[in-house]
């Protein structure tokens, strides 16, 4: 079955700071190479002491490319972050996907087409006409798109950074209250790779038969 194309290929150096914006990528049993491989820790000066500083704690991190210049934010607010690297800062799995037809009844509530870069998935699907299914009705699923085969783990559950603007205009409440309250907080999906390879803009997502039954 097809679910559908593949418009957008995203990739996060700094996990909670700004994207790129990639063509095609190679994937990695452990994720795109280069995707969240450091992240801000909070050393003093917040309640987060030695976990991650991220969009929740600061509201502005996502339009930094830079991470000295995030450093920065956050000391401006009192908080002593160092960046960490050498691995991978995943909140679940190693790939995230979204597929606009999940945003649909959240644009006509809104009654504006909410940006998809907000949801800060690696990859973000146009829908197939015939494609009907929600998040929870993939879990299980194998998902083959280019050269790699996915399997989807969970549902993602959304917090308040998906309220945050991609460019820095207001923030939009009515967001995370509409996906908490009629989509179970749910926005997306979840993915392990079960086959490494590579994809580009403009491969057919296809769920497929799992490879062994």
């Amino acid at each position: 079955m097809v679910i559908g194309r593949l418009e957008a290929v995203r990739r996060y150096p700094v996990k909670s700071l700004c994207g790129e914006t990639l063509d095609s990528v190679g994937v990695a049993v452990g994720g795109i190479p280069g995707d969240r491989e450091s992240a801000l820790f909070v050393r003093d000066g917040h309640a987060r002491a030695g976990k991650t500083y991220r969009g929740k704690e600061h509201d502005r991190l996502h339009l930094l490319a830079d991470a000295d210049a995030a450093l920065e934010a956050a000391a401006r607010r009192g908080v002593t972050a160092v960046l960490r690297g050498g691995e991978h800062f995943f909140d679940d799995a190693p790939i995230s996907l979204l597929v606009d037809r999940w945003l649909i009844e959240l644009n006509e509530h809104l009654g504006y087409t909410v940006e998809w870069e907000r949801f800060r998935p690696n990859f973000f699907v146009r829908a197939a006409s015939s494609f009907s299914e929600d998040e929870k009705a993939l879990v299980g699923a194998e998902l083959a798109l280019g050269s790699v085969r996915l399997r989807v783990r969970c549902p993602i559950e959304r917090c308040v950074a998906v309220t945050y603007h991609p460019r820095g205009e207001a923030s939009d409440p009515r967001i995370l209250r509409f996906v908490a309250e009629r989509r179970n907080a749910w926005m997306g999906i979840y993915c392990d790779v079960l086959q490494p390879g590579s994809v580009r803009v403009g491969d057919s997502l296809i769920r497929e038969a799992p490879l062994h039954s």
